[in-house]
């Protein structure tokens, strides 16, 4: 059994020899390839996400719903942080490519390896400002609805009367942290899914030009 596997590794040996060995400009090359096309993909994702929400926020900005929100007296703040909430995310999708084309035209590994570590730090920023603005939104919204729609001031009229004012606003706090809790974790997980593949293989390819410095 011993002689079968010094066999098997004499012969692993000669063809791993005859293997062409790549050079440090052929291995650069590839993980400069692979970068590039993740962070491009990145750039594209933003865009396509920027345009469904835009394209749902104007399908859905009927008169009817306009009216719904002047109703919850929260028509103009979100109005407001609808401009302050495009204009960050056209702010991070430009920084997208700006760090594609700096990745397109880099001409050394550590300067592939900065662009990289960008990229990483602009992801994580643009997840949780997504993040961030989805918790203020449905503040927002739950605050209108509780506190001017039909259905909130019925509940709240009730707790007034029956002396459990206290105890309403303590469970209302207590649901609307586990309800945006669980939001989070959804849009979270999206973002994860979405965004995390990509950027796993970028850590794959910045411990790649790691070992090449070395």
């Amino acid at each position: 059994m011993v002689d079968e596997l010094e066999l098997l590794k004499k012969d692993w040996q000669k063809k791993e020899a005859d293997l062409p060995k790549l050079s440090y400009d052929q291995i650069y090359k590839m993980i400069w390839k692979k970068s590039s096309s993740i962070v491009k993909w990145i750039f594209y994702i933003s865009i396509i996400e920027f345009v469904f929400w835009a394209a749902l926020n104007i399908i859905f900005s009927d008169a009817e719903s306009m009216q719904e929100l002047k109703a919850l007296h929260i028509y103009r703040v979100l109005m407001v942080l609808n401009f302050i909430n495009y204009g960050i995310i056209i702010y991070f999708i430009y920084r997208f490519y700006t760090n594609y084309r700096k990745i397109s035209f880099t001409d050394s590994s550590k300067k592939l390896m900065k662009t990289i570590l960008s990229v990483k730090r602009i992801v994580t920023q643009y997840v949780w400002f997504n993040l961030s603005i989805f918790t203020i939104y449905t503040v927002i919204y739950s605050y209108g609805t509780l506190v001017y729609g039909p259905e909130g001031k019925k509940i709240m009229e009730a707790a007034l009367q029956d002396g459990n004012t206290t105890m309403f606003w303590a469970m209302t706090i207590a649901f609307s942290i586990v309800f945006i809790a669980v939001f989070l974790l959804l849009i979270w997980l999206f973002y994860k899914l979405l965004y995390g593949i990509l950027l796993k293989r970028l850590r794959q390819n910045y411990k790649e030009l790691k070992k090449l410095e070395v």
